[in-house]
């Protein structure tokens, strides 16, 4: 069994399974392994946690960056005003 992936993408996550998504209630959803879902950084997401492709509506776009590649350290300022 392979771990789990979860990719930096500008305007989602990409999750791919084997995974395990756990809400605030404690209900599951199993993501097989290779099967994918895209997740919301935006926050506009009418589908949270999943994306809905909201992000285009609003313009979001954000760095797919880990790593301040300057600093050498983790990037931490969002690009969404909104979201400061």
């Amino acid at each position: 069994m392979s771990e789990a992936r979860l990719r930096v993408r500008p305007a989602s996550y990409s999750l791919v399974g084997p995974a395990v998504l756990v809400d605030l209630d404690g209900h599951e959803l199993r993501i097989a392994e290779g099967q994918s879902v895209a997740l919301c950084r935006c926050g506009r997401s009418a589908t949270k946690p999943f994306c809905d492709s909201s992000h285009k509506r609003v313009g979001f776009a954000s760095s797919a960056c880990l790593l301040d590649t300057e600093e050498g350290k983790a990037a931490t300022k969002p690009q969404d005003p909104a979201l400061s």
